[in-house]
């Protein structure tokens, strides 16, 4: 049992830890301090579902109807490409003040507080974040394929692995969602979000075209 816990939490940390879009994401919406525990739950919730889905063998289903990976894999890198191009609109024209090393969220009707950003409705950050995990094929290829296909190989233990796993995802995005908000004094002036968007811009334009490029 603990030998297949701490093997399931080891992999599953190790393969969410790296850059992709999911983080990014996650990572700005702690800068931003906008509904970090409600964009946090959804990816740990998602990742836990997509465990699930493969200890419980859908890995072997979608492997016999491949074209249903294709088809999430340019809808994934379409949804990617334009959500490149709003950041990179943003970060040709910002559209809000710099955000504050101790700024907070202001609610829907609420009026913002002069050098704080207007907060975003948690509907459309929601939205985006679901978009964000389903729609990317690299989520189906490590929590459902390769987490699965080693969750089998622990036999009575796989449902411990995958615990491991999800636990792994837990710590990861509440860690990264709460945690980035204390890089917020180094963001603290417009020129630095324009920065950080630009950033993101290209890394999810890099990730679209990843998606496509034949393999």
């Amino acid at each position: 049992m603990s030998s297949s816990l701490v093997a399931g939490f080891a992999l599953g940390l190790s393969l969410i830890v790296a850059i992709g879009a999911q983080n990014l994401f996650v990572l700005r919406q702690g800068l931003r301090r906008e509904h970090v525990a409600a964009v946090a739950t959804v990816c740990a919730v998602s990742d836990a579902a997509l465990i699930a889905a493969g200890v419980s063998g859908l890995g072997a289903v979608l492997q016999a109807v491949p074209w249903l990976v294709d088809v999430v894999r340019w809808a994934g890198a379409a949804f990617l490409f334009g959500y490149a191009l709003l950041a990179a609109r943003r970060a040709w024209r910002p559209s809000g003040a710099a955000l504050t090393a101790d700024a907070a969220v202001v609610s829907d009707d609420t009026p913002a507080r002069p050098g704080t950003r207007t907060a975003t409705r948690l509907a459309p950050v929601l939205l985006t974040c679901l978009a964000l995990t389903w729609l990317n094929p690299h989520v189906y290829l490590d929590t459902v394929f390769l987490l699965g296909s080693v969750a089998s190989t622990h036999g009575d233990g796989r449902w411990w692995f995958a615990i491991g796993a999800m636990t792994a995802s837990i710590v990861w995005f509440f860690s990264l969602a709460f945690g980035s908000r204390h890089l917020g004094r180094w963001l603290a002036s417009p020129r630095a979000w324009r920065v950080l968007d630009g950033v993101i811009a290209v890394v999810m334009a890099a990730l679209a075209v990843s998606l496509v490029l034949p393999r």
